[in-house]
């Protein structure tokens, strides 16, 4: 069992990025408590690791195997997140008050909080699959159709991810019935088999280049968390039937990717992918500023974040001025001239 690449940084920055997004930036796993429950913490961030870790790169990995595109990515992406909330979590199925709020009265059914899996099965494939994905491809350019893993690496990494899933799923209570059950399952079959027969263009950008402004594409990456927040709040406030709320929010995803289609072309495009990654990025921001201020340690984990988005744009803008630069223009002159 090997890892193929040399230096292994984008195999470990895929692997923390992919829980780091979901969990430490959003709270759900306070980093706090690497000073108030040590212990928790070293338990619990590694199973995070596996999960989210593990699961990222055997999609990253599918997905160079079978020379796929994002459509791809974004489909596994959604299966990952059945497969988390649905299969390990049970959050598709838990009463109001247990992690999902007024989500688990607001748009339930037959034992199942239709709404919630919608939004979490979305965010699960941008936010914790498809976006630490699309970062790690940004910082590491020239293995990023490359495989990582020989196939014994790729078995442990299953099988790691495959048994947390299991057993976590045998623990935690508020599991569905078997005929709910068997229609996740189906879901998920059904997403991957989708994922196997989508065509590497299915989602390709137009040739050219970009026709819309940097701001306008940081305004998009903006839009599916913020669909999400808005989505919360007409669930507690009840403004409008779940269903109204449903259709709002798949909309608001579906427009994002007519926009992106028609107004983003292949040229120039790790300055695209990379505004949009930071519009995906300050929803979350404004989150933990205004909602989440007094979580000890969520400012320390946004400004890293922050850091890293700066790190990031001036690793691309220099990347982009050595492109820039004709051969040998750079060269000095020869002696005698």
């Amino acid at each position: 069992m090997r890892i193929l690449i040399r230096p292994r940084l984008p195999v470990i920055a895929l692997l923390l990025l992919a829980p780091s997004i979901p969990e430490l930036l959003t709270g759900s796993t306070p980093i706090s408590n690497v000073v108030f429950n040590p212990l928790g913490f070293l338990v619990g961030f590694p199973l995070d690791i596996i999960l989210y870790g593990f699961g990222a790169l055997l999609i990253r990995e599918y997905v160079v195997a079978y020379d796929k595109g994002w459509a791809s990515v974004l489909l596994l992406g959604a299966a990952y997140g059945i497969a988390e909330e649905g299969f390990e979590v049970h959050t598709f199925f838990t009463p109001p008050g247990h992690t999902v709020g007024a989500l688990g009265v607001y748009g339930h059914a037959f034992g199942v909080n239709w709404l919630w899996a919608l939004v979490l099965t979305v965010f699960h494939a941008t936010y914790s699959i498809a976006l630490p994905i699309l970062l790690t491809n940004l910082w590491f350019p020239q293995v990023k159709r490359a495989r990582w893993f020989d196939r014994g690496a790729i078995g442990l990494l299953a099988f790691g991810y495959i048994a947390e899933v299991v057993v976590f799923g045998f623990l935690v209570g508020y599991g569905p019935s078997p005929a709910v059950l068997a229609f996740f399952i189906g879901v998920v079959v059904l997403l991957v088999a989708l994922a196997f027969r989508a065509p590497r263009d299915l989602l390709s950008l137009r040739s050219g280049p970009r026709t819309i402004g940097p701001n306008a594409v940081v305004a998009l990456g903006a839009v599916e968390f913020s669909a999400y927040t808005v989505v919360l709040f007409f669930s507690s406030s009840w403004l409008i039937p779940a269903v109204g709320a449903t259709v709002f929010y798949v909309l608001a995803n579906a427009a994002v990717l007519f926009v992106i289609l028609r107004s983003i072309g292949r040229e120039d495009l790790e300055r695209s992918e990379f505004f949009f990654a930071v519009g995906m990025f300050a929803p979350l921001v404004a989150w933990d500023v205004i909602l989440e201020f007094f979580v000890p340690g969520i400012l320390l984990v946004t400004a890293f974040f922050i850091y890293l988005l700066y790190r990031l744009n001036r690793t691309l803008k220099a990347r982009a001025t050595v492109a820039r630069v004709p051969v040998g223009a750079a060269s000095p002159p020869l002696l005698g001239t």
